[in-house]
């Protein structure tokens, strides 16, 4: 059964929120970092990518970023950017995006949950990157960014949660630039039991977004257990901040490809060759020009379906059933069909996580993208129908593993709204 608790969050004053409020660090370099925050001293991305604050070429791994990024969260606190709740409480975090609203629950997981299994992976992380987010926490001395769990329905929470937002006034209530709301509850101590208790009914969270953050937090506290000597398990750096949202509040992005080149193939030789697990034909109708309004005509429109540009024309593919095993959880994806198929057969991408041939494009920047980087570069495009919640749960309560690239939600929780101290 889950543990996930209450804790007193650091977070800015209700003034400054939408200001400190920030995408997250990996959805950006530090060049597009530097220029968002122009203007905008109180930026989370001052924390999060602290190395925009010192000379241009710093390494965004070195210690002096770990050590600006500390500095900088220090000297928010100390000027009254952000303020620190004096009781352990939850938070209700909701957000609106095109008229579409998902709400879930800010506490804080257990690092043991994670271990055990009892918080259920889908993804692989990469050493890397674990390694720059657990210096983050640890120069910190806190969880800054927010873990995007899942879970399947509780009737206590989400009627819970449906009469806080209905009755209390929210701490933040934004919209930015982007046109998302943001809107963040502070739940009444008097709730603590009755949440807790709730979920500890449920028999397991799902990791949805932040695998990478996720096991950073982990390290760190299995750190700081090492470093104490002895521990209750009470501590804070046995918990990591996190959002869970009941499974029915989330929906996936489609998350599209586009390869450079037809790896030395011609157009017709290129057509021939994926004729073998794919019904392949033009649309009819092509859409006029690249508005997403006319290109919703050529969006898959269900499971085991794409779209493909190529030379300023859309094609329809089908996978054929000897293209899948549908008993195999794993194997029935999307995702999982394109990459052994087609990229890797056809194409040639053999791993999609390091070769520079194949790029990603979630399906918040739309099909026009696809065109775009077509028809400026040549090559194809694939948009796929999106990965299902289902599939996604499937797969870890299997302890299997999702392609790389298989997942896009939006919207994004924002960073630096509320922060968990680990001490």
């Amino acid at each position: 059964m889950a543990i996930f608790r209450p804790f007193k969050a650091v977070r800015p004053t209700p003034e400054l929120a939408k200001d400190v409020a920030a995408l997250p660090y990996d959805v950006m370099n530090s060049e597009e970092a530097r220029e968002m925050v122009k203007g905008n001293p109180v930026s989370f991305l001052h924390i999060d990518r602290a190395e925009i604050d010192l000379p241009e070429g710093t390494d965004p791994y070195s210690a002096q970023v770990y050590q600006k990024a500390a500095e900088t969260m220090n000297a928010r606190i100390a000027d009254g950017t952000y303020i620190t709740d004096d009781e352990l409480c939850y938070y209700i975090y909701r957000l609106t995006m095109n008229g579409r609203s998902q709400a879930g629950i800010v506490g804080c997981a257990s690092i043991d949950d994670y271990m055990n299994g009892t918080i259920k992976k889908h993804e692989l992380t990469v050493e890397a990157k674990e390694q720059d987010r657990i210096r983050h926490v640890d120069a910190l001395d806190a969880n800054t960014g927010i873990i995007f769990l899942t879970f399947r329905g509780s009737e206590t929470i989400e009627n819970a949660m449906k009469t806080i937002m209905a009755h209390e006034t929210p701490i933040y209530d934004f919209t930015e630039e982007d046109g998302i709301r943001h809107e963040v509850w502070k739940v009444d101590a008097s709730r603590d039991e009755e949440l807790q208790s709730a979920f500890a009914a449920v028999p397991c969270l799902y990791i949805a977004d932040g695998h990478h953050r996720a096991a950073s937090a982990v390290k760190v506290g299995m750190k700081r257990r090492k470093e104490a000597g002895s521990w209750t398990g009470n501590e804070e750096f046995n918990f990591f901040l996190a959002a869970a949202f009941p499974s029915s509040e989330l929906a996936i992005w489609d998350y599209n490809r586009y390869v450079h080149d037809l790896n030395g193939l011609t157009e017709q030789e290129f057509m021939d060759r994926i004729g073998t697990y794919f019904e392949v034909r033009k649309f009819d109708a092509q859409p006029d020009g690249s508005s997403e309004k006319a290109l919703a005509a050529v969006k898959p429109k269900e499971k085991h379906t794409f779209s493909m540009y190529m030379s300023g024309t859309w094609y329809g593919l089908k996978a054929k059933p000897a293209a899948y095993d549908e008993a195999d959880v794993v194997s029935q994806l999307d995702v999982t069909i394109l990459q052994n198929r087609l990229l890797a057969p056809v194409l040639g991408i053999g791993d999609p996580r390091t070769d520079g041939r194949i790029s990603f494009v979630g399906g918040i920047r739309g099909l026009a993208e696809l065109v775009r980087l077509t028809d400026n570069g040549g090559g194809v495009a694939f948009a796929m129908y999106p990965t299902t919640l289902d599939d996604l749960m499937r797969i870890a309560d299997e302890g299997k593993i999702m392609p790389p690239k298989s997942t896009w939600f939006e919207p994004k929780l924002r960073s630096g709204l509320l922060i968990h101290r680990l001490s």
